[in-house]
């Protein structure tokens, strides 16, 4: 069946020094440590040997001007993975934040799936606030901007279908145009949260994340992910290493299936 896609994480940084602080409002435990990764992730459509790839990540030049650390360029996880940028006729930019829309002049070939609202949030009046500013780099959305320009973008406002079994909804709070993907596989329908969750324990206890614009808005779209999911273990998070844990790997380090069947569902590690 042409509409059912398999979903790989590709793994390509993180920061182990990160605390709770960092991840969470109002946290008890505030000073422990909670590292987080970084993902783009890969639709593969086994019939057709179609791929669509979400998010594009950051390279080793922003990851200096932030202070960050990168471990491989997301283009060269895509590579390991068997695919070139090049080869890519659509990418699903879940955000214009700079950790998930970097590079897009790599993908010179493809048709970048985008919000309107997320891009009339990066480029109007909110911007002129260095706190609502911060997470975007005016690079990534001036190349944006030219894609539009050279008729590469399709606008979503709201739900929106990318191909059949692939959707995006806008789910907003953490970004003004902010959209999970959701993706029709062989176990039921999966939801890639992206930053609509950055942690399994951000959406099962409630718990919103330190960089918001909407409360409410990122409250609502903890419900919105689990009911655009057919299965609990179906809605993955944007930035949790235990996704690593929870799926198969497949290649060490860089890539785990993430529709693949799973035993035991203990995203918090509650239970031995």
């Amino acid at each position: 069946m042409d509409d059912l896609w398999e979903v790989y994480s590709l793994r390509y940084a993180a920061n182990p020094k990160r605390r709770r602080v960092d991840n969470f409002i109002m946290d008890d435990d505030h000073a422990a440590p909670m590292p987080i990764e970084f993902f783009v992730w890969m639709l593969v459509q086994p019939e057709t040997g179609r791929r669509i790839l979400v998010d594009t990540g950051f390279d080793a030049a922003e990851a200096r001007s932030r202070g960050r650390e990168i471990e491989r360029d997301p283009t060269e996880a895509i590579k390991a993975f068997g695919v070139e940028p090049e080869s890519l006729s659509e990418v699903i930019v879940t955000h214009l934040h700079f950790d998930h829309a970097g590079g897009l002049d790599r993908y010179p070939n493809a048709r970048f799936h985008l919000q309107a609202a997320e891009m009339a949030y990066a480029t109007g009046p909110c911007m002129c606030h260095d706190a609502l500013r911060h997470p975007f780099t005016a690079a990534h959305v001036c190349e944006m901007v030219k894609s539009v320009y050279s008729g590469r973008v399709t606008f979503h406002d709201g739900a929106g279908q990318v191909a059949p079994g692939v959707e995006v909804h806008r789910v907003g709070g953490h970004s003004r145009g902010l959209q999970a993907v959701r993706v029709k596989t062989r176990e039921g329908w999966l939801c890639l949260a992206s930053d609509a969750s950055h942690f399994y324990e951000n959406y099962l206890r409630g718990k919103p994340f330190v960089l918001v614009v909407d409360v409410e808005d990122m409250l609502e779209g903890f419900k919105t992910i689990q009911r655009l999911a057919s299965a609990p273990h179906l809605v993955i998070p944007g930035h949790d290493p235990a996704v690593r844990r929870l799926f198969p790997e497949v290649i060490p380090g860089l890539v785990n299936r993430l529709d693949a069947p799973v035993e035991r569902f203990d995203p918090l590690g509650e239970t031995a």
